[in-house]
């Protein structure tokens, strides 16, 4: 499937929050680790559009994303990335895949004009929740580090209604989150 609607809830974390998590629930007790390679233009035209480009490299496979907003949630388009199509684009080189581009080009977006600024390390842990994806990550970014517990649903009442639970049953102070792109970017400007 190239594309997918995501319906996603996050909330930081201090590290005691993430500790008292990890033992309380049944996660994982090993993380997989995932690295994010982000996009953007000089002009930021994906920031103005409210959208993100991300190659993501999780269990030795590439994967380019482009996140859109939706009136669901975010609307996540696909492509799979050979290992030489990932480093072309890592070198300035960005190589046309047909699903990500034809939405770049609908936001009037030239890849010729994308260049990698950086990546992100995420330890992530998943637990099937009910219905639901409970992630818990630790990211690496910059000098930055922080803790993030995030939950994928179905629907956003259900996923809102869940979210608040779990914030509530473990004493968790419920935070304004900013994805990952927006923190990455938060970091890589205050530099």
């Amino acid at each position: 499937m190239a594309q997918e609607i995501e319906i996603e809830f996050k909330n930081l974390l201090t590290k005691d929050e993430f500790d008292r998590l990890l033992l309380s629930l049944p996660f994982p007790a090993e993380p997989q680790t995932q690295t994010n390679h982000y996009f953007e233009t000089t002009k930021f035209e994906l920031k103005e559009n409210g959208a993100a480009l991300r190659i993501r490299k999780k269990n030795g496979t590439y994967t380019l994303t482009l996140k859109q907003p939706h009136e669901k949630g975010l609307l996540e388009t696909h492509d799979t990335l050979t290992d030489a199509e990932t480093e072309k684009w890592l070198n300035g080189q960005p190589v046309i895949k047909q699903h990500v581009s034809e939405q770049l080009a609908a936001l009037n977006i030239d890849i010729e004009e994308l260049i990698y600024f950086g990546s992100l390390t995420t330890e992530r842990r998943e637990l099937e929740y009910g219905d639901s994806l409970l992630v818990l990550d630790y990211s690496m970014y910059g000098n930055t580090s922080d803790y993030e517990l995030e939950l994928e649903a179905a629907s956003i009442e259900t996923g809102r209604q869940m979210i608040d639970q779990i914030l509530h049953t473990y004493h968790i102070q419920k935070r304004k989150t900013p994805n990952k792109i927006k923190r990455f970017f938060m970091e890589k400007m205050d530099r």
